[in-house]
């Protein structure tokens, strides 16, 4: 594929998918596309990317980066927000990481990050969530938390149809609601939005079948349903009842459901099975905080997703070393969960963790699990010293502030001297 305004790098090699196994096929050098992204992306993206660097060379491998553009810089260089090249490159070549984005008010997308993960089917957002020694957290245990949340990403309400109040369409919308679907007092009289919420079958058991696979292949004892479904019967209960559905149907060896936990095993459940059971969104919040050890993988509709991960992130510290991804079939695409804070812009002193982090998914998802590794301890080991950014710095007793460009530097020195 001939790309207008970036460059593929000449020494590395394509990441390949077998279909039919589900399974990447990675070289030792592969071309892995990245956006640096708006606001302190410009920062942390760069650092993190040698760190990875240098964890993917103290495993006898090499990354290729191939530098695509998104927002600010896209609109620097095409005179557009999501440019056809940097979309074919995430494509092409499957594995990549970006930074966050900023939408600009009046762009023509709602989200560019939403955006992305539409035009590329990245249906599903992982969220792993867990505790490095030494964060700061206003909890008493952050150890206890260790969670992995999958949320939808295509479907809720992010699907973005909606009307706005006072337009012909929304009054059509309110007409038919109201006069031909007979929910005539439904609706209060005078202004009103109105939006869509679609929840889909296929969209929750794909979603429910990436949670569950992980689950099994990672050790996890159970795989939680989030959901509204007490009040929203027919898209948060259904998204319910067909994860239940889809783990009967196709994992009926590995998964057991809660009644059956208690019926047959006494609450004991054997270590070969993942129990499957569900909780309503509100409960779930609460028990974040009061049950945490007992919460292994959550799978949830998109907006209930993206309460419950930032919810959980808090416990651990806050969104600036939480990690994300972004996984369709055969495609991946790792980002932070934080924003662009477009004020630290350019000062070198936005903690880039959450970057490296998700940086560390990516390895995993390569299959570079010492590389990953040494990205977690490195990190851990950094943060335990106090020798930190700005954010954890003001929160630790006797720590000392670094940039974020300095913080890297010893990150990949703790590298080598893990490797």
């Amino acid at each position: 594929m001939s790309y207008e305004k970036v460059d593929v790098p000449e020494d590395g090699e394509k990441v390949t998918y077998d279909k039919e196994a589900d399974e990447l096929q990675v070289p030792d050098n592969p071309i892995v596309p990245i956006i640096y992204g708006d606001g302190i992306g410009k920062d942390v993206a760069p650092v993190a990317q040698k760190v990875l660097e240098k964890a993917a060379e103290a495993t006898g491998r090499n990354i290729e980066w191939m530098r695509v553009f998104a927002g600010e810089s896209a609109r620097e260089k095409y005179d557009e927000n999501l440019p056809d090249d940097t979309v074919d490159a995430l494509r092409e070549f499957r594995v990549s990481i970006k930074g966050p984005l900023t939408t600009p008010v009046g762009a023509g997308f709602r989200s560019l990050n939403v955006a992305l993960r539409k035009k590329l089917d990245l249906y599903t957002n992982m969220r792993p969530t867990y505790y490095l020694d030494g964060v700061p957290s206003p909890v008493k245990n952050p150890e206890e938390m260790d969670m992995v949340n999958f949320r939808e990403n295509t479907e809720d309400v992010y699907a973005g149809i909606e009307w706005e109040a006072g337009t012909d369409e929304v009054e059509q919308v309110r007409e038919f609601v109201e006069d031909e679907m007979g929910y005539d007092s439904t609706i209060h009289d005078g202004p009103v939005g109105i939006g869509v919420k679609p929840i889909t079958e296929f969209g929750t058991k794909r979603l429910v079948r990436k949670a569950i696979n992980y689950a099994i292949e990672n050790d996890r004892d159970s795989v939680t349903l989030v959901h509204k479904g007490n009040i929203m019967k027919f898209t948060e209960g259904a998204f319910r009842d067909w994860g239940y559905e889809l783990a009967e149907e196709e994992f009926p060896e590995q998964t057991i459901d809660e009644d059956t936990l208690w019926e047959e095993y006494d609450g004991e459940a054997p270590e070969d099975k993942v129990v499957v059971k569900d909780r309503i969104a509100d409960n779930m919040l609460q028990q974040l905080l009061t049950r945490t050890p007992n919460y292994d993988v959550l799978a949830m509709p998109n907006l209930n997703g993206d309460y419950l991960s930032d919810a959980a992130g808090a416990q651990i510290g806050g969104l600036g070393i939480a990690p994300g991804a972004n996984i369709g079939d055969g495609r991946f695409l790792a980002e932070p969960v934080h924003g662009s804070a477009p004020k630290h812009a350019g000062k070198d002193k936005a903690n880039p963790s959450a970057m490296i982090l998700s940086g560390k998914i990516m390895l995993e998802h390569l299959g570079w699990e010492d590389a990953a590794q040494l990205v977690h301890d490195a990190v851990e080991q950094q943060i335990s010293s106090k020798r930190v950014t700005y954010d954890l710095e003001r929160q630790v007793e006797g720590g000392e502030k670094l940039a974020a460009s300095e913080y890297a530097d010893e990150i990949c020195e703790r590298i080598d001297e893990l490797a």
